[in-house]
């Protein structure tokens, strides 16, 4: 679990809360034909926008980027110069008995155990790396819509309210609330849009660098051993993708 993540969202929520809390009333912030006109808004444009099977495949990255186990660089270095000793001890055929949940993992393992030439893993990893990127993508355009959608209806919410408002001017005492009604509805889709959406769409951008990153990993480590498999020179050849401080802490 991203507890970090968890974490981020939680504190800004509270932030935003405790000074609306702190300002007085809170029930002036509760408005709900504005909620209606900036969530559902929202949510009926992205259907527009998106096939649905999209959406709800973005929707599970999210979801995914909070429970889901974060894998570190230096776990997947280790994974390779694990392969690399049962490599050396066991020899290449022995890879395709490793046991793991990462398909590209699992794939790589069958190919050095075939003895493919280094090109053909590049090809096949190259092929996963875009793929997984494609899939990435969708996910990222999903949420920056949504960061875009929500201010728009927002605004129109103000808007709405704004008309309201100057078609009962024979009133002066309800300007004032009248007024508040409809700058809530901009609140709203700003708030949805600076503590949600773009932070979430930047956070799927980082992971997919992130997992290209580890994809490169597993093919650099791939070849070494199909050149060379001594662990440790398979190591120092992948420790390059460590920070200074990680490669300290290693081995």
């Amino acid at each position: 679990m991203d507890i970090v993540t968890l974490l981020g969202l939680a504190v800004g929520l509270s932030l935003i809360i405790g000074a609306i809390i702190l300002g007085g009333a809170v029930d002036v912030f509760i408005n709900v034909p504005g909620m209606m006109i900036v969530i559902g808004g929202t949510l009926a444009s992205i259907l527009v926008a998106f096939p649905f099977e999209e959406i709800i495949q973005s929707f599970k990255a999210a979801f995914k980027m909070f429970v889901g186990r974060k894998s570190r660089t230096r776990d997947v270095v280790n994974i390779m110069v694990k392969v690399a000793e049962i490599s050396r001890r066991e020899g290449l055929i022995a890879l395709e008995n490793v046991q793991t949940e990462n398909m590209v993992l699992k794939k790589s393992c069958q190919l050095i155990a075939d003895n493919a030439d280094p090109s053909l893993i590049r090809s096949t990893l190259s092929i996963e790396i875009n793929s997984m990127r494609r899939r990435h993508q969708v996910a990222q355009d999903v949420f920056k819509r949504l960061a875009s959608l929500a201010p728009a209806f927002g605004m129109m919410g103000t808007l709405i309210g704004l008309v309201q408002m100057l078609s009962q001017l024979d009133d002066p005492k309800s300007i004032g609330p009248a007024m508040a009604v409809a700058i809530l509805t901009t609140f709203y889709g700003s708030a949805m849009s600076t503590l949600f959406f773009i932070p979430i769409a930047a956070k799927l951008k980082a992971r997919t660098l992130q997992e290209q990153l580890h994809l490169e990993v597993i093919f650099e480590g791939a070849k070494s051993i199909l050149e060379n498999n001594n662990p440790r020179l398979v190591y120092e050849k992948l420790s390059s993708f460590l920070a200074p401080v990680e490669r300290e802490t290693q081995r």
